[in-house]
C-alpha cells in the first residue's frame, strides 16, 4: 500500500505531496491542473521510461518519492535487499530523478539501483489501469492473462510447474536442433583440431623453450669470441704456466699479492693499515675465486658446438612452424593446444550430447503437453464463471442487457502459457451478435468491462493497490454513482486510487485529494490539498456544475456524499 507521495518539479506539479493509505482515494482538479501527472509520478516509481520532456519548465530535474508498506518478508522486500536496499520496518521508500537532459536515477530502499528493479517491483505492488491499459484489453494476451488471473491458486501452481517444463523443453529442444544442423560442420571442426593437436603434440613444445633456444644459438654462434675473452681474462689474472716455465710478465694475483703483503708489513707499526690489508686479501681470494670459475667455463666450452648449433637449429625451425601455422607465438601454440584438446572433447561428445537431449525432450514434451491440456481443462472451467460474474457487474453499470462470454480454444502449437487462444467476446444488449472485446467495443464499455473484470477478479488474486486514470471517460448520470461503488468495493479489499472528473465517482471516496493551480508568470504551479468538510462539497459542486459556490450544485454535492456514505 501506498503511504505517501512527493513529487517535485513534475509537469505543471512545482510541489506537492499526497497523503493517500488505505481505501479509496479520489484525486480530482480543473483541467491542466496536473492530475495526469499524479499517474505519471507513480508510472516513474514503477520503473517506466522516463521523459526529460517531463521535468517542468527552467528546472534541472524532476523528483518522485514514493513511502510504502509492504511485508518484510514478502517478495517485495526479499528483492529490494537483492538489490542493496533495505527498509524501514516494513516501510519502503522508492526514488526516481529524471534530468532535463534525460538521464535517470532510481532509488530502492536508500540504494541506487537500476529503473528495471522498479518494474520488477511494480508487479507486486500495484495495477495500473489507464487509456493504455484500456486499449490493451483489446488484446488476446490481456484477455489471457485476466483470466488466469481469475482463475485461482491452483491455477497459478499449475500454470508454474508448465512454465518451468516449456522453458526446460524449448530451451533443449533449441539446442537438440542446433546440434543437428551444425553436426556435419562440427565433425570436421573436431577431425581439424585432431589433426593439429597431433601435429602440436608431435613436436611437444614446452613454455619459455623458443626463448631458451635462441639464448643457446646464440652462444653456440659466437663460441670462438667466447673462449678468447674468457682465456684472456683467465692470464691476465693469473698468468699460470701450463709447462712449468717463468712468467716475466706480473699478473694480477701477484700485483695483489704483493700488495697485501707489503701493507700487512706496515701494519705493524700503524694498526690503522690493518683494515686496508684485510680488503687486500679478499680482493686477493676473490680473484682466485673469478680464476677457478674463468676455467670451469672454458672446460665448459665445447671444442666444436656445430654439432649442437645444428640440432638447435632444427628445433627452432620445428617450433617456429608451429608459431606460422597456430599463433603468434609459442606460448599462444601452448594455449591453443590447451583450449583445442577441450573443444576437441565437446565436438567428440556430440553424439552422447545428442542422445541425451533426444531423451530429455521426449520426456519434456510429454509432460508440457499433459500440464497444457490440464491448464486448457481449468481454463475452459474458470471461462464460465469468470463469464458469468462479470456480466453479473456489468448490469448496474449501465450495460443492463450487455453478456460477456469466453472461448477458450486450442493454437497452432503450444506457448510459454500453454496451447489456448482467450477471447472475450461482448453481446452489448439483447438482439446483438456476440464480438470480439477488440473489435465490438466502445471507449466507455471498455472502461466499464475492465473495472468488472477488476472487481470479480480481486476475489481471487487480490493486488495491494490499482490505480485508475479517468475509468470513467464518457460515462456519466447512473452509471457513474456504479462506477463509484465498484470502485469503493473493490477498495474494501484493495488499496484504490482514481484520478476522475466525475462527483459522482469521487463521492464514494474515503481521502479525496484535489490538485490545485494557480498562475506564476506565464508559468503554471500545481499543488495538492486534502478536502474535508465544507472544501469538499465545494470541489463536488465544481465538478457536478463548474460552480463551486451554487447553491443547488452545493446541495447536490451534499446529497451524492450522503448517498455515497449508505451505500
Amino acid at each position: 500500500m501506498i503511504e505517501e507521495l512527493t513529487i517535485r518539479d513534475l509537469g505543471v506539479i512545482a510541489e506537492a505531496v499526497l497523503p493517500l493509505g488505505p481505501g479509496f482515494t479520489a484525486v480530482t482538479g480543473e483541467t491542466g491542473a496536473g492530475k495526469t501527472m499524479v499517474v505519471s509520478a507513480l508510472g516513474l516509481l514503477l520503473g517506466e521510461r522516463a521523459d526529460a520532456g517531463a521535468v517542468r519548465q527552467g528546472q534541472a530535474q524532476s523528483w518522485v518519492e514514493g513511502r510504502w508498506v509492504v511485508a518484510e518478508d514478502g517478495p517485495v522486500a526479499e528483492r529490494v535487499r537483492l538489490a542493496g536496499g533495505d527498509l524501514d520496518g516494513p516501510e519502503l521508500l522508492l526514488g526516481r530523478t529524471v534530468s532535463a537532459e534525460g538521464r535517470s536515477r532510481a532509488i530502492v530502499g536508500g540504494r541506487q539501483a537500476p529503473a528495471a528493479v522498479l518494474a520488477e517491483l511494480a508487479d507486486h505492488l500495484v495495477i495500473v489501469h489507464g487509456q493504455s491499459e484500456q486499449m490493451r484489453l483489446r488484446s488476446a494476451t490481456a484477455q489471457r492473462e485476466a483470466l488466469d488471473r481469475f482463475a485461482g491458486s491452483d491455477f497459478a501452481a499449475v500454470l508454474d510447474s508448465y512454465g518451468r517444463a516449456y522453458r526446460r523443453w524449448h530451451t533443449n529442444d533449441e539446442e537438440l536442433a542446433r546440434l543437428r544442423s551444425e553436426r556435419d560442420r562440427r565433425s570436421r571442426e573436431a577431425e581439424e583440431l585432431r589433426e593439429a593437436l597431433a601435429e602440436i603434440e608431435a613436436v611437444a613444445p614446452l613454455p619459455g623453450e623458443d626463448t631458451e633456444l635462441t639464448e643457446r644459438a646464440e652462444r653456440l654462434n659466437n663460441l670462438e669470441e667466447l673462449r678468447q675473452a674468457a682465456t684472456i681474462a683467465r692470464e691476465q689474472i693469473s698468468a699460470e704456466n701450463d709447462g712449468g716455465g717463468i712468467i716475466d710478465t706480473p699478473d694480477a694475483l701477484t700485483l695483489m699479492n704483493a700488495a697485501r703483503r707489503a701493507v700487512e708489513r706496515a701494519a705493524a707499526h700503524d694498526a690503522t693499515l690493518s683494515p686496508i690489508a684485510e680488503s687486500l686479501a679478499s680482493i686477493e681470494f676473490l680473484l682466485a675465486d673469478v680464476v677457478g670459475e674463468l676455467s670451469t667455463y672454458l672446460d665448459g666450452l665445447d671444442t666444436d658446438g656445430s654439432r649442437e648449433l645444428e640440432t638447435v637449429q632444427e628445433r627452432r625451425a620445428e617450433l617456429a612452424a608451429l608459431v606460422r601455422k597456430y599463433g603468434s607465438s609459442l606460448d599462444e601454440v601452448i594455449e591453443a593446444m590447451e583450449l583445442g584438446s577441450s573443444r576437441l572433447f565437446e565436438l567428440d561428445g556430440d553424439a552422447e550430447r545428442i542422445a541425451e537431449l533426444e531423451a530429455a525432450v521426449a520426456s519434456d514434451h510429454d509432460v508440457v503437453d499433459r500440464l497444457a491440456a490440464e491448464l486448457s481443462a481449468l481454463r475452459t472451467a474458470a471461462a464460465e464463471r469468470f463469464a458469468r460474474q462479470v456480466t453479473a457487474e456489468l448490469g448496474p453499470l449501465a450495460m443492463p442487457n450487455a453478456e460477456l462470454s469466453i472461448e477458450v480454444s486450442p493454437r497452432d502449437e503450444l506457448g510459454a502459457s500453454g496451447g489456448d487462444t482467450v477471447s472475450i467476446l461482448l453481446k452489448p444488449h439483447a438482439g446483438a451478435d456476440p464480438r470480439p472485446l477488440g473489435r465490438g467495443a466502445s471507449g466507455g464499455e471498455l472502461s466499464r468491462v475492465m473495472l468488472a473484470i477488476e472487481v470479480v477478479v480481486a476475489g481471487t488474486d487480490p493486488v495491494p493497490t490499482f490505480v485508475f486514470d479517468e475509468v470513467d471517460a464518457g460515462i456519466g448520470g447512473a452509471a457513474a454513482i456504479e462506477i463509484g461503488r465498484r470502485l469503493a468495493r473493490l477498495a474494501e479489499s484493495a488499496q484504490v486510487i482514481v484520478v476522475t472528473h466525475l462527483a459522482q465517482v469521487a463521492a464514494f471516496a474515503q481521502n479525496h485529494l484535489t490538485v490545485v493551480k494557480d498562475r506564476d508568470g506565464a508559468v503554471t504551479a500545481s499543488s495538492v490539498r486534502q478536502l474535508q468538510g465544507d472544501e469538499r462539497v465545494a470541489e463536488m459542486a465544481r465538478l457536478l456544475s463548474g460552480l463551486p459556490d451554487s447553491a443547488s450544485g452545493l446541495e447536490h454535492a451534499r446529497e451524492l456524499i450522503s448517498l455515497a456514505q449508505d451505500s
